[in-house]
């Protein structure tokens, strides 16, 4: 089965925000009502500031193009004082990252996939599996490595065994935690996200 991969920035170029905006309602994940509010509510604004690029997934089902699915990268700094990986890849990861000696901590800017989720709206969800979603995320980033250099990647989730698997299944590893801002605490469970990390070099 074909995937198209298209820029959001591309669709509301092209046919109008109204006209998206119209499209993006057809999304929906009620396993996750911060994935289904990002595109539906942020994600047209996050592109057109240059916060975040989302990526629409589309595939050929009874002779239309449908929506399997989205993610969103960006590229963001973090801070973190305790990596918990181990001394190899935190020897590899330290080779982009910066000391600060006031919060005794490393600063390294790290592409982010911010979003990710496949559309449950009709069933949709079946034309697609979340490895290969995520493995299309991760493409793109590598792409975007081959230009600037690079070569990790990290996401977030929440606590949840069955995510954690997943994504260990996919090459990302646990290597610390962030706790909720307010505005995410009614979209989220528990009180803070998974921070997990994936040599893209390995991918």
């Amino acid at each position: 089965m074909g995937y198209k991969i298209i820029n959001l920035k591309d669709i509301y170029n092209s046919i109008g925000e109204i006209k998206t905006k119209e499209i993006l309602k057809e999304y929906k994940c009620e396993l996750n009502k911060d994935v289904e509010y990002f595109i539906k509510e942020k994600s047209i604004e996050f592109s057109k500031q240059g916060i975040a690029e989302t990526f629409i997934v589309t595939s050929s089902y009874k002779k239309k193009d449908v929506i399997v699915g989205y993610f969103a990268i960006a590229n963001k700094v973090i801070n973190v004082k305790n990596i918990v990986i181990s001394k190899t890849k935190k020897k590899k990861i330290m080779k982009f990252a910066q000391y600060d000696s006031e919060t005794k901590s490393y600063s390294i800017s790290l592409p982010l996939i911010g979003q990710i989720g496949k559309n449950y709206n009709n069933n949709y969800n079946k034309l697609i599996t979340g490895d290969l979603l995520l493995k299309l995320a991760c493409d793109k980033i590598r792409i975007a490595q081959g230009i600037l250099g690079g070569r990790f990647a990290f996401l977030e989730c929440e606590d949840d065994v069955k995510l954690k698997e997943f994504y260990e299944r996919n090459g990302f590893v646990y290597f610390g935690k962030r706790n909720l801002e307010k505005d995410e605490k009614d979209k989220n469970s528990g009180d803070y996200l998974l921070q997990m990390l994936s040599d893209l070099s390995n991918y």
